[in-house]
């Protein structure tokens, strides 16, 4: 495939104005392709352009970024959705899966807007919380619009309601209509996957609201009756953490089971599980299962898990919790290759636009037009072969200059001016091509 069709097509799957859409397609392109950074000074430099085009582009017009990539989400998975063959190859009670979970964008300084410090594990992390919401059809990781975080300061500032992560979370799912993605569906067939961050009744009942299934990790203080103690006692009363009830039910025994590991089709991982049907303080009837990984060394922490699918056996809740890793891998990939964090601006609505094109440029190269030789998941690889493609543009346009008149003498001549103008890498580009 050559530059100019490649263009041709980010260009048409991104609708925007005629006056944005050169600087857009020109810097999602900058965005899929390998590079050290991906920065505005690289983007211009990558561009042959200047750095206040792509400022005004991100500062100005991220409601434009937002719906682009409402847009693109929606035009993917109606896509995977005609084809779906369920998860887990449809080992799985669930043909759809939403996975949540938050990362950090990282900043060096408080000042910049919106900016906060957050515990994020190891310590505490400057920079701006996004909390994201994928879809899992077949294999396929496809991001949703994420969710800012916003501080009391910032809600000041732009005349909001300060809220709290799991309130904005709670309320993006009540009114996330899964119709416009993936059309007409079962809602029993969909399945939200969380981690324990996420174990809150104001969250659980909005899923269960939409007739959809969760399995989310319990908080180890999380209130939970069995059946059993449930029909004997008040509904205020006896509510034990589900560490403790676990405890007091030894009796139940453990039961070893299999399940596929994340990178091998034939690999096998084995968990030891428990599982208790009861209740959910403040939720209602679901199935806990205690779960412990087997290693040959010893055993893991444990991790319980509630799900409200009745039907569902505890190896598949094991598996279908296991399907959240691949919104761990998208936070990776959108650090490591596509620039997430090498934002630097000062407003926060340009780092809304960057990261939502960051997403954009993510839906793209995983969904690449007919004629891209790529037949590896690698992100790595994809890049590569964007950057081969522009590699052949660059080729072609050394091609054009040698064919006309004194074509050589006009060659060097550019060289030297890219030279003078500070385009090193330009020029390298340029010499290599040439031969010289």
């Amino acid at each position: 495939m050559n530059y100019s069709k490649f263009s041709n097509w980010i260009s048409k799957q991104i609708k925007t104005s005629k006056r944005l859409n050169p600087v857009i397609t020109a810097y999602l392109i900058f965005l899929m392709a390998s590079s050290r950074t991906h920065t505005l000074t690289a983007a211009a430099r990558f561009s042959d352009s200047s750095k206040s085009r792509f400022h005004y582009l991100l500062k100005g017009n991220s409601e434009v970024a937002v719906y682009a990539l409402n847009e693109l989400s929606k035009k993917q998975a109606r896509q995977f959705a005609k084809i779906n063959k369920g998860l887990s190859a449809g080992n799985l009670p669930w043909n759809i899966a939403i996975s949540v979970d938050a990362t950090i964008q990282n900043r060096s300084s408080l000042h910049t807007q919106n900016s906060k410090r957050f515990n994020h594990g190891k310590g505490f992390v400057v920079g701006h919380q996004w909390t994201n919401i994928v879809l899992h059809i077949n294999d396929k990781v496809i991001p949703l619009p994420p969710i800012p975080f916003y501080t009391k300061k910032y809600c000041k500032q732009i005349g909001a309601e300060y809220q709290t992560e799991n309130t904005r979370v709670a309320e993006y799912l009540s009114q996330l209509s899964l119709e416009e993605y993936i059309g007409s569906h079962a809602p029993e067939k969909v399945v939200v996957l969380a981690d324990s961050g996420y174990d809150d009744q104001k969250i659980q009942k909005a899923i269960a609201g939409k007739k959809w299934k969760f399995i989310i990790v319990l908080k180890s203080t999380r209130g939970i009756k069995t059946e059993k103690v449930y029909q004997n006692t008040k509904k205020t009363e006896d509510w034990k953490s589900v560490t403790v009830t676990f405890k007091n039910n030894r009796k139940i025994g453990w039961k070893t089971i299999q399940a596929p590991k994340n990178g091998g089709k034939k690999k096998r991982m084995e968990f030891r599980v428990r599982q208790i049907t009861g209740y959910l303080k403040n939720f209602g009837k679901a199935q806990l299962i205690c779960s412990q990984f087997k290693t040959k060394s010893g055993k893991g922490q444990r991790k319980h898990l509630a799900c409200n699918d009745l039907k569902a056996t505890p190896r598949q809740i094991v598996i279908g919790y296991r399907l959240r890793w691949a919104i761990e891998i998208f936070h990776k990939e959108i650090k490591m290759f596509l620039g997430f964090e090498d934002v630097s601006a000062k407003y926060f609505s340009s780092v809304i636009s960057h990261v939502h094109w960051v997403y954009c440029a993510y839906i793209l190269l995983n969904s690449s037009p007919r004629g891209f030789p790529i037949k590896t998941k690698s992100m790595a690889e994809k890049q590569l072969m964007v950057n081969k493609i522009i590699e052949s543009k660059r080729l072609s346009a050394v091609n054009q200059v040698l064919t006309q008149v004194k074509g050589p003498q006009r060659l060097k001549v550019s060289i030297q001016k890219a030279l003078t103008g500070g385009s090193i890498e330009k020029s390298h580009a340029l010499c290599g091509l040439a031969g010289f």
